[in-house]
């Protein structure tokens, strides 16, 4: 029996989700690589964490979307799972916005983050 548990995210760009694990100072390795589980199971992930337990976190494509997969009962991050997806997906915003209107010409004008945690971006683009 699998301990694994897949949590679905909005995730979609691989590169993006790299860059923000990587703004996180989350050290990561790029796949197709298997996450370590429960009495030596594995997973197949496109992007794998390690852990200090030996228990690994990944992100696994479902064909729509990369969904996060992990034995949760050895979770040894420094945040809950919740704050784990809500950080790596506010950066992974960040990065596919950021990325996507810089191929239209964009670039940052000006950005701040604030109180609440959330990041304004102010993005412009000379007309040529």
């Amino acid at each position: 029996m699998s301990h694994f548990s897949q949590i679905k995210t909005q995730i979609r760009n691989l590169t993006s989700l790299q860059s923000a694990l990587t703004e996180l100072g989350i050290d990561w390795k790029s796949g197709p690589t298997e996450v370590r589980g429960y009495k030596g199971l594995t997973h197949n992930a496109e992007v794998a964490i390690a852990q200090e337990n030996g228990y690994d976190i990944g992100f696994t494509w479902n064909g729509e979307e990369y969904s996060l997969v992990a034995d949760l009962q050895y979770w040894q991050q420094p945040w809950t799972v919740n704050r784990f997806l809500n950080e790596v997906t506010q950066r992974y915003a960040y990065h596919t916005v950021v990325n996507e209107t810089a191929k239209q010409g964009f670039q940052i004008a000006e950005q701040q983050k604030n109180e609440d945690g959330s990041i304004r971006v102010v993005l412009q683009r000379w007309a040529s």
